[in-house]
């Protein structure tokens, strides 16, 4: 969804419902304390770059697929509104490169939950494009995968284990086998009811079951201080969050995650805390192209993440909101000869 702070969780369901012990949050790495980034002051490189239906969860079908356009964006039309950003081809390309920069920040994995070799039901809570579910179902041949979205975007050819389904994942869950593992990656902004959420994942996750929580904060920062309140990426942020908490959705689940899922009835809860820097002006190498996909993000979806919400709830003009957007596009190809070394924490 959008470009922060990502907070990768693991959390274990056990028989016991009683409250979890407090987890363990992992310490420090070679590459620095979490939140904190080494700065590279050698690199010159710039990043250019109501009807009811039938049942609670229902199968995608052509009936349903129907889509709502405005501003020269597309956007889903099931439960319209209640998602604000478009489902076009141009989102749906940047949604496919953030999974990209969610298994960098991973290191290359699916996951960091330990399911073990033979999961049988797996449950992809808000699955966008499909991406990492049809990779978790080549992954796992032998699992059943499903992905559930509120926007009928993905793929038709599948694997034979995959199956995606249409629905508001804040409505009632109405399976009736519980999952091996629940996975839900990047819902800031669009939940509204998240200790739910977390305790209808508790319900259908089996006994020894895992689940394993992705999100962010969107809150930009510069740790070293080097983000000047007043340049347009700040006003942008600004604005952002003031929309999104304008329409009831949570804009940084992150750091509350770990108390949900505690509060749940999970057991064995592991956080860990990713800085992901914008732009390349990292030293490590690993988070240099961390923030270059991060940046490529950002910038190519700052109309999508923004469009709705600055003219349905701020009520701008279309105008002065592409007008801010450039301001922040040209503010953010000059991040590193301003010095700026702004990340999500």
């Amino acid at each position: 969804m959008l470009d922060f702070e990502d907070l990768s969780k693991s959390y274990h369901h056990t028989d016991d419902k009683t409250m979890a012990e407090p987890s363990s949050i992992m310490p420090p790495t070679a590459e620095g304390t979490a939140g904190q980034v080494e700065i590279d002051v050698n690199d010159d490189h710039d990043s250019s770059f109501d009807e009811d239906i039938a049942s609670s969860t229902t199968s995608l079908s052509s009936s349903i697929k129907n889509h709502t356009y405005e501003n020269g964006r597309r956007y889903h039309a099931f439960r319209a509104g209640s998602y604000f950003a478009p489902n076009d081809d141009a989102e749906n390309d940047r949604l496919d490169m953030h999974h990209h920069l969610a298994t960098l920040l991973l290191n290359g994995k699916l996951h960091l939950a330990p399911i073990g070799e033979g999961p049988q039901r797996i449950l992809d809570v808000g699955c966008g494009t499909g991406i990492w579910t049809i990779a978790m179902g080549d992954e796992n041949p032998s699992a059943q995968i499903y992905g559930v979205d509120i926007s009928p975007t993905q793929p038709n050819l599948i694997p034979p284990n995959v199956t995606f389904e249409l629905d508001d994942v804040e409505t009632e869950w109405t399976y009736h086998e519980p999952f091996d593992f629940v996975h839900v990656r990047f819902l800031a902004a669009s939940i509204m009811d998240w200790p739910r959420l977390v305790q209808q994942a508790y319900q259908h996750t089996k006994p020894g079951g895992w689940c394993e929580f992705k999100d962010f904060d969107l809150n930009i920062k510069a740790t070293d201080g080097s983000l000047p309140e007043d340049t347009a990426l700040v006003k942008y942020h600004t604005l952002l969050i003031g929309a999104v908490n304008t329409i009831g959705r949570t804009h940084a689940p992150g750091p509350k995650l770990k108390g949900w899922v505690e509060a749940a009835g999970y057991e064995n809860v592991h956080e860990e805390v990713s800085a992901v820097p914008l732009g390349t002006w990292p030293k490590d190498k690993r988070y240099k192209e961390i923030g270059l996909w991060n940046f490529v993000c950002l910038e190519e979806g700052l109309e999508g993440i923004s469009l709705r919400l600055f003219t349905a709830v701020l009520g701008w003009k279309v105008e002065d909101v592409e007008v801010l957007i450039e301001q922040v596009r040209k503010e953010l190809k000059e991040l590193k000869k301003r010095g700026i070394h702004a990340q999500y924490t």
